[in-house]
């Protein structure tokens, strides 16, 4: 699905002397390297301020609670995504509120969004899946008749837009995984909230760092140490530079594959909604006997992926939502449906080739069983 070793290959040089830079520097936690890259990338997001966190479930849970979310809340969000995103809800202490998604985007569907809001609702935390944005101008327009913020879970769209503006700087905040395998990924975990709200990311920053004040030892509020260490913050400026240039390859490879499987009627293709620019982390198709396709790609050396195999509301971790079958049906439906095949910059247009043609051979197959 993805492949490491040949994008560490091409940038080998860069990736060595950051690395070796660090650790002549031996500042390990915080130190230049972590705040040049917390304003690099806010300023990448189109953000004023940024702060590096241990991961992107950390970076949802600490603006949860940098919200003031707590028990007897209610965060509006959807099913048809990692764990992660309902995981951070609970760990704030609030209770989850799942809506359907939109069946072109697999993101939030804003006319489902005013619908569950309640007196309890504290904050709108959709979705960019896949790294296609979810529809903020709607979601935002629902969220300031509320006077609710919205919280993007960017972790899938680095690079994403709508409209020139990027993922993570649409709603009031946005947060960040950079997970291995990202569009823009460290080499171990790392994650980020980006917001133009100084006194927001300072109760984040706050809030990862034992809840220390303004001098060491003094700690104003409960917090946790969930800190982006400088390893991974000088790796992460390295690919920064970078990742336009790999999106852009990643869209080439999303070209090919449209136009090698535009004709099987077997086969729904991922669409980019005319309003956004998606940034391609996954290519997922939609086929109905979707688990004999991926059998077959793996009988021929291909690797395939199921994002996400059941949606979050019905999972055994999230029982507390009483979450049950037929509550959202096109994420129910997706479930059932959805397979992810190998992108990745470096991935060869010739083995992008020779994956559509063994899909369009399983078609062909299928076909003339039935």
């Amino acid at each position: 699905m993805v492949d490491l070793k040949a994008q560490y290959g091409r940038i080998r040089r860069e990736l060595d002397a950051a690395v070796a830079r660090v650790l002549e520097s031996a500042q390990f936690i915080h130190g230049p390297d972590c705040a040049a890259f917390e304003a690099e990338f806010a300023a990448y997001c189109g953000a004023a301020h940024g702060v590096g966190v241990a991961n992107g479930t950390d970076a949802l849970t600490l603006a949860l609670k940098a919200y003031g979310v707590g028990p007897g809340d209610e965060v509006v969000t959807v099913a048809n995504t990692f764990i992660a995103t309902g995981e951070a809800i609970l760990l704030s202490g609030a209770s989850a509120v799942f809506v359907d998604v939109d069946p072109v985007t697999f993101t939030m569907d804003p006319a489902a969004v005013e619908g569950a809001i309640t007196p309890r609702t504290k904050v709108i935390l959709p979705v960019h899946l896949y790294g296609h944005p979810a529809d903020m101008d709607a979601i935002c327009s629902v969220a300031a008749r509320y006077g609710l913020p919205v919280l993007e879970d960017a972790a899938q769209a680095h690079g994403a837009h709508i409209g020139g503006r990027p993922a993570g700087g649409l709603g009031h905040a946005g947060c960040f995984s950079f997970y291995p395998g990202k569009n823009l990924g460290a080499y171990g975990d790392a994650g980020m909230v980006v917001s133009s709200d100084a006194d927001f990311i300072a109760q984040v920053r706050r809030l990862a760092n034992h809840g220390e004040g303004s001098h060491k030892y003094d700690h104003v509020v409960p917090g946790t140490n969930s800190r982006l260490d400088a390893l991974q913050a000088a790796i992460l400026r390295v690919k920064l530079p970078h990742l336009d240039a790999w999106n852009a390859e990643r869209r080439t490879r999303v070209e090919a594959y449209a136009k090698a499987l535009a004709d099987l009627p077997a086969v729904a293709l991922p669409r980019e909604a005319s309003w956004a620019r998606s940034a391609w982390l996954l290519y997922t198709i939609r086929v109905a006997d979707r688990d004999g396709l991926a059998a077959h790609l793996k009988g021929q050396g291909i690797a395939t992926a199921v994002h996400y195999p059941r949606p979050i509301h019905l999972q055994p971790a999230m029982a507390a939502a009483r979450g049950k079958v037929g509550d959202l049906p096109v994420s129910e439906r997706l479930s059932r449906e959805v397979l992810s095949i190998p992108l990745y910059p470096e991935l060869p247009l010739e083995a992008v080739e020779r994956i559509a043609s063994e899909i369009r051979s399983f078609c062909a197959a299928t076909i003339g069983r039935d």
